[in-house]
């Protein structure tokens, strides 16, 4: 069996995996939209441009997005790591061809299109029943491949480093939750102190954040974001495939 037939065979079983699990599902895509409903309303009372929720509908675009390409990879693929071994399914895996990077891999592919179908139906929302204003570039389309990558490789560390489905759980919660409040996803570096604006900088949720504003809001290409974010993906892929457990 080759390469590309492996993570075929893995990112099919992967995806039917996660159809067959309603609740997965049904969360997946009505929790970006209960946020987009929650903060649509916040950010639309206030339209004189004050206040924390002052700007354009638009200008928070990338905080939605970046809402999705963050949990659900960490969510998914740290609970499925934690389940794998809890079942001692990387003891089979261990005996098939099938390498850790290529596991890893097969599980960002189903993960980038379940985070695709998610972003098109939260766009298609705000652009339908809100009076956002964004462009729809295909610049869009490499950050958020990237931030899957990123967010993929960090939910295999979890994974491995928690020791049950409900320690990744709370694994992932510590680490989304302040990363999407400081991140310049919905709260500018000008209402932090500034060791916190620094701290931003460290975040890669930042970088896409930061992309995707201007790809969406300000119709420029944010080449600098994109390599940034570009590298840090290959870096946490390649911690997140090392971090897979072998089947020991």
């Amino acid at each position: 069996m080759t390469r590309l037939a492996r993570i075929k065979a893995e990112a099919v079983a992967s995806w039917k995996s996660f159809v067959r699990r309603r609740t997965a599902v049904f969360f997946t895509f009505g929790f970006p939209l209960i946020l987009v409903g929650i903060f649509g309303v916040v950010v639309q009372t206030d339209p004189t441009g004050g206040g924390l929720f002052g700007r354009p509908v638009g200008y928070y675009v990338a905080g939605y997005l970046a809402v999705i390409v963050l949990f659900t990879p960490l969510s998914r693929v740290g609970s499925t790591i934690a389940r794998y071994r809890d079942k001692r399914r990387f003891e089979k895996l261990a005996t098939t061809p099938l390498g850790r990077a290529e596991w890893l891999f097969a599980h960002a592919l189903v993960n980038t299109t379940v985070i695709l179908l998610a972003s098109t139906l939260v766009i298609a929302v705000l652009l339908i029943f809100t009076d956002t204003a964004m462009v729809l570039s295909p610049h869009l389309l490499p950050f958020i491949v990237a931030a899957v990558f990123v967010f993929v490789g960090l939910g295999a560390i979890l994974g491995r480093l928690a020791g049950s489905q409900d320690g990744v759980i709370a694994a992932s919660n510590g680490v989304a939750l302040p990363l999407v409040f400081l991140s310049e996803t919905f709260i500018g570096p000008s209402l932090l102190p500034e060791w916190l604006q620094l701290a931003m900088e460290l975040s890669p949720l930042t970088y896409f954040a930061r992309g995707v504003r201007a790809v969406t809001h300000f119709g420029e290409p944010a080449m600098l974001e994109l390599a940034i974010l570009g590298v840090l993906a290959v870096g946490f892929f390649a911690l997140g495939a090392f971090a897979v457990p072998t089947g020991e």
